[in-house]
């Protein structure tokens, strides 16, 4: 029943002019934020000391990207109207080229990326220009939620490896396949994770894309998307990584996952009404490092 109402919605938002779907955004998202007093009040204490901002500054930051949170929900509603003839009316991508370029390698490409804009149109910037991309992604609570998403991430030709499967098997699979291997970097890494200061404080942080890099020999691109003042988006593709091998590997991949922690550490610091702040990023205490799990994903 679920399943059936939420892909009705979809199809409602998917009626819609853009201009309205921007509307109706910025409405729910000044409801979400002030309703949801716990996420509100835990991303205004987490967002002061990493931006150095007042409460004050903090609370309208944080109102900021909860209307773009809500935009961002409906944007995923609306994905499956985007096409390759639409494709530029919503998104304009900067340095397409560079993910030309690191394909043309032949070992895959690791997208290195987090929640920030709508990360979900990430991927149809992609694969619209007919590069073909994988993702891990973590299952939802509801099981119903989740096959909503799978299904309209299928209508961008996104393919989904879900947590909790064989998914580590796949994401190797589909870098033999030269495909694109998406990674959300900006969760809380767990016990396993590199701790590496992020925003001002330690926070346990996912090894996963500098591991499969190590693996597979695969070229690292950061890419960002990023939502403009008029409501539409600009996909930023950062400079080709590759993983330096030094013959210590803890230290490597350590090394290499700071780099890149560094990357989306500034797109925040950039962007900073388009990320999640309230998910719980610094959860993991540095007590409970466990050592020598570098194969954490």
């Amino acid at each position: 029943m679920l399943y059936k109402s939420l892909m009705l919605f979809s199809r409602f938002v998917r009626l819609l002019p853009y201009g309205v779907i921007l509307f109706l955004g910025k409405i729910l998202g000044n409801l979400y934020y002030l309703l949801i007093k716990k996420q509100r009040e835990r991303a205004v204490s987490q967002m002061m000391p990493a931006l150095q901002v007042s409460e004050s500054e903090a609370r309208k930051i944080v109102r900021a990207s909860f209307v773009n949170l809500a935009r961002t929900v409906l944007d995923i509603f609306y994905m499956p109207n985007l096409n390759s003839k639409n494709l530029s009316d919503y998104i304009q991508i900067d340095h397409l080229d560079r993910m030309k370029t690191a394909l043309a390698e032949g070992h895959g490409v690791v997208v290195l990326t987090g929640h920030i804009g709508t990360w979900e149109w990430l991927s149809a910037s992609f694969t619209l220009n007919n590069m073909p991309v994988t993702a891990i992604a973590k299952l939802q609570p509801n099981q119903e939620y989740s096959r909503v998403l799978d299904d309209l991430r299928a209508t961008i030709n996104v393919e989904i490896f879900n947590r909790g499967t064989s998914e580590l098997l796949a994401a190797g699979r589909a870098l033999k396949k030269g495909k694109i291997l998406g990674f959300l970097a900006d969760q809380d890494g767990g016990p396993g994770g590199a701790f590496i200061n992020f925003l001002g404080k330690t926070a346990s942080t996912p090894m996963g894309p500098a591991v499969f890099a190590k693996k597979f020999n695969s070229p690292v691109v950061p890419a960002f998307i990023l939502r403009q003042p008029d409501g539409r988006h600009l996909v930023k593709i950062f400079d080709i990584m590759h993983f330096e091998d030094t013959g210590d590997t803890d230290g490597d991949l350590f090394r290499f996952t700071e780099k890149m922690t560094k990357i989306i550490e500034q797109v925040i610091r950039e962007n900073p009404t388009q990320w999640l702040w309230f998910q719980k990023r610094w959860n993991t205490p540095v007590e409970m490092k466990k050592e020598n799990k570098h194969h954490t994903v």
